[in-house]
């Protein structure tokens, strides 16, 4: 192939030549400028004439480039030229040869088929940081160009070494791997490893990490049982990404734990924690639920801090989403949360859940929660059944841009022998000190039908005569007694309508009082008190009841 005949010139070249000849400053002007005439005679003898680019010799230029060089003609590709540079990388070729045969290297990269696309459309095109058979990487531009005085068409490939770019690229891209990886452990490290089960609930979590192009996030949730039958239930979502949202969610979940022990009212707890929010990071803040079941009550008792509403299933398939009160999320201070309620009866099951499940670049939040209520309205099953059929029918994938936490709890409605093991009991404490013998009476009378066996009976009235002398003294009427058994304990609480928490402490032996509580919480496994919503408080203990 005659190379001479292939000029390569690339487009643009004829323009920027006629440019120069039309702004060539012609002799008899060079005086009307700014510059004297003396000067410029002076400027164009110092400095050599500079070649125009169509006398340069076009192929001592691409032999000299360090870029590789290759030139194909014709419809199947034949051979026509290669650089010094494209030699010293792949050897010498075989000119006048089809490109499948003499430039077998650029089959890897994929090159072949853009040869036919610049050729049919005689468009430049681009392949960026592709992997060549030597083990480095080229960026290759391919350009048309066309045989002076025919149509005959070829292609000019271009191919830049990258390689440095590229290992810097998959460096970077390992480091990004490796720091996503840590986030995730120490992420599913801080979340509950395995979920503490209330008698009265059936509960099931599950967390799905963002894709690989999308950092961690600080979603948690948790289980606490709070004794007495009772039992909260957390979600929460730290914005941000990476290792310092999931150390955020740690400290915030440990205070939430901390917090839960007081058995204070949803609210308050919310209160506690947006302060401590600003103490961790005031830079940072988190959205959060915290709700507390009681099965007496068979309502579900929440407060949020600018976080997705609460979703409720009865058991006829009607989904209830859970109304205000919310405040803004944690770390933004100056707010005070408010408590509000959801019916949750026997049968039903509540979904609590971060944005990650609902929320969709292109569409609206309330649509992303309209289409959960939709799926959550015809899921059945076991509450691990309905959250993995949630998170399927939300599209969350393995590369999903969020992070997503879901918490499914069921509150079962139990028949026949089940429910024989859930019974209640409760008496009003009315009159004086006949209160007293009253209260044990009807504590063993009931013991007795629950058919417990002679010691466990013993410690439950002996317990029930100490909480019920400790409310007659301290307390203030109205006063309940109230006896719960479930299919794992005994449940004893008194309430009266003074809202002074008792304490344990030890009594002198001069000491006529002060034992009482002193006794119950030896004898009891557990035991505790709380204020009560309408003022007033709750004394309780517990007893393990032994395995069948």
């Amino acid at each position: 192939m005659n190379f001479t005949r292939w000029s390569a010139r690339l487009p643009g070249t004829q323009r920027r030549a006629a440019a120069r000849t039309d702004t060539t400053v012609s002799p008899d002007r060079r005086s009307d400028g700014s510059v004297p005439a003396a000067r410029v005679e002076q400027l164009t003898e110092e400095a050599p004439p500079v070649p125009a680019v169509d006398d340069l010799p076009v192929r001592d230029v691409l032999d000299r480039v360090p870029a590789l060089v290759a030139l194909v003609h014709g419809p199947d590709h034949r051979l026509a030229y290669v650089n010094d540079a494209y030699v010293a990388a792949f050897g010498m070729r075989d000119l006048g040869a089809r490109a499948r045969e003499a430039l077998p290297e650029l089959d890897e990269p994929g090159l072949f088929p853009l040869l036919d696309q610049v050729q049919r459309s005689g468009r430049p095109r681009t392949l960026k940081s592709r992997k060549t058979p030597d083990g480095r990487s080229y960026t290759f531009t391919c350009t048309p160009v066309t045989e002076d005085g025919s149509g005959d068409r070829g292609v000019l490939v271009f191919a830049t070494d990258v390689t440095d770019h590229a290992e810097a690229a998959a460096r970077l891209r390992a480091s990004e791997r490796r720091q996503r990886e840590t986030a995730v452990t120490l992420q599913r490290s801080l979340l509950p490893q395995e979920l503490e089960e209330p008698d009265d609930l059936r509960v099931a979590a599950t967390y799905h990490p963002g894709g690989t192009e999308a950092a961690v996030g600080g979603d948690w949730y948790d289980v606490i049982t709070l004794g007495g039958g009772r039992s909260a239930l957390v979600i929460g979502d730290v914005m941000g990404r990476g290792v310092r949202a999931a150390a955020v969610m740690g400290q915030l979940r440990t205070a939430v734990r901390a917090y839960a022990r007081l058995d204070l009212p949803p609210h308050e707890v919310l209160q506690l924690l947006d302060g401590l929010a600003t103490e961790i990071d005031a830079n940072q803040i988190a959205t959060c639920v915290y709700a507390i079941h009681d099965p007496n009550e068979g309502r579900l008792v929440y407060a949020s801090a600018g976080h997705l509403p609460i979703l409720v299933r009865d058991e006829n398939g009607t989904v209830q989403r859970a109304d205000e009160p919310t405040g803004p999320p944690l770390g933004t201070g100056g707010w005070v949360h408010t408590s509000g309620s959801i019916s949750l009866s026997p049968g039903s099951t509540a979904v609590l859940y971060t944005d990650g499940l609902v929320e969709r670049r292109d569409e609206d939040l309330d649509e992303g929660i309209a289409a959960l209520e939709r799926a959550l309205s015809g899921a059945t099953g076991t509450p691990q059944v309905v959250c993995d059929r949630l998170v399927r029918s939300a599209g969350v994938t393995p590369d999903h841009d969020d992070d997503v936490a879901v918490l499914v709890l069921q509150h079962p409605a139990r028949t026949g022998a089940d429910a024989e093991l859930f019974r209640n009991a409760a008496l009003e404490l009315l009159g004086g000190v006949e209160a007293a013998p009253r209260a044990r009476a009807f504590a063993s009378g009931v013991l007795t039908s629950w058919r417990f066996p002679t010691d466990l009976h013993d410690l439950g009235v002996l317990a029930t005569s100490e909480l019920v002398a400790n409310s007659l003294q301290h307390g203030t009427p109205p006063m309940r007694l109230r006896l719960r058994r479930t299919d794992r304990r005994l449940i004893i609480e008194v309430t009266d309508g003074d809202d002074h928490l008792p304490r344990r402490r030890r009594a002198e032996p001069g000491d006529e009082s002060g034992r009482g509580i002193a006794i119950v919480a030896t004898i009891a496994t557990n035991w505790g008190s709380r204020r009560t919503p309408g003022g007033g408080k709750a004394v309780w203990c517990e007893f393990v009841l032994p395995k069948p």
